[in-house]
């Protein structure tokens, strides 16, 4: 019975490890948070771009989150109108790693979805299965600028001519892995005349989002800082507006969740030997 007792704990030590993993992908705290103007009315909770972005839309509407069905409700999207700014804080820091994939180090999630071309028919079902012309829907209007920071003082902006859209390329799929990018050198047009199956594919398992490099920090003549890594984000909308879902740092790929696990498992059984002894 103790050792079976011992094992128990051992494994509960083991998911909390795992859960503890995870959950610092993603931003875990708001810092400040400004409106603006024009945003869109009621979606206004800063909270909703904290923890992993939405993988299903609830409701009776809702449904799985792919890159034709993004987020929209009120507690999924914050929205930020002309000068208006959010700032996010992580728990671990987002580091500066040429060897992450493409050599992005963090993403951002928004709202945008691809639009679907096909025609319907008399009863408003889509005509074939549904494919898009590589165009969006619900992408940001007017112009952003990202900032990042290590102690949540002094910030330096992404280089603007580098940093994308932050709701643009690419839309959000819950179904894929929220840490990885997708290839950054794909285009609107690369996903002409693809179906959710095609779009996935070129995914190759991302969960889409918008990609950034800490290399891209500049200070305010516009002088490279060599940054190792951030704790901080923040969104600053300058003209029109965008909603946000949240936010996540690119990691060298982890160890398989087993293999997290057996690293809680070895951690509490040194614990427990340690107690008895």
């Amino acid at each position: 019975m103790q050792t079976c007792r011992y094992r128990s704990l051992a494994l509960l030590g083991g998911v909390f490890l795992v859960a503890q993993t995870l959950q610092a992908q993603y931003a875990s705290e708001i810092i400040q948070y400004t409106p603006g103007s024009g945003g869109a009315p009621g979606f206004n909770d800063p909270a909703s771009a904290l923890g992993e972005p939405s993988r299903i839309t609830p409701g009776q509407f809702g449904g799985p989150v792919d890159p034709f069905s993004p987020a929209y409700l009120n507690s999924q999207l914050v929205s930020i109108g002309a000068g208006g700014s959010l700032t996010v804080r992580f728990s671990q820091p987002v580091l500066n790693d040429p060897a992450h994939p493409a050599g992005l180090d963090f993403q951002i999630f928004g709202g945008a979805g691809f639009i679907i071309t096909n025609a319907f028919d008399e009863n408003f079902n889509f005509i074939g299965t549904p494919a898009t012309d590589g165009s969006l829907f619900g992408a940001q209007t007017g112009e952003t600028r990202v900032s990042v920071s290590a102690d949540g003082t002094t910030f330096f902006t992404l280089n603007p001519a580098l940093a994308p859209a932050i709701e643009a390329l690419f839309p959000m799929d819950g179904s894929g892995d929220f840490t990885r990018p997708v290839d950054p050198s794909l285009t609107y047009a690369s996903f002409a005349g693809l179906t959710l199956e095609g779009i996935r594919a070129l995914y190759a398992g991302s969960g889409g989002g918008t990609g950034y490099d800490l290399a891209w920090a500049q200070d305010l003549n516009g002088q490279p800082v060599n940054l190792s890594s951030v704790q901080y984000l923040r969104v600053e909308v300058l003209t029109g507006k965008a909603e946000l879902d949240g936010f996540s740092l690119i990691a060298v790929p982890e160890p398989p969740v087993w293999a997290l696990l057996g690293s809680g498992v070895l951690w509490l059984g040194r614990r427990l030997r340690g107690t008895r002894s």
